[in-house]
């Protein structure tokens, strides 16, 4: 299997980790790393985490407020998008 970081999870990311940098550096880099293990966990158990509330998805909570969103194509493990618990989706 293989995986990929959709353009939009990518961004997510990114904005995630400078809002959090801005006060507590270290705490952005352990949920990045926690993105990162979460990430890798899909390789290994790709429907380990629940179906997700869109079709064909399925949700990775990552900490109480973050939610990895990925869909399983083939031999293809797509991250779609890295949430807010708070943020409406879809």
């Amino acid at each position: 299997m293989k995986l990929i970081w959709k353009s939009l999870a990518l961004a997510d990311r990114e904005r995630i980790m400078d809002y959090i940098a801005e006060d507590k550096p270290q705490a952005a880099i352990d949920l990045d790393e926690s993105f990162e293990h979460t990430a890798d966990q899909f390789l290994l158990n790709p429907r380990m985490y629940k179906p997700g509330r869109v079709k064909k998805t399925r949700e990775a909570v990552v900490h109480p407020n973050y939610i990895m969103v990925y869909a399983i194509e083939g031999d293809t493990i797509s991250i779609l998008r890295v949430l807010h618990s708070a943020q409406a989706w879809p």
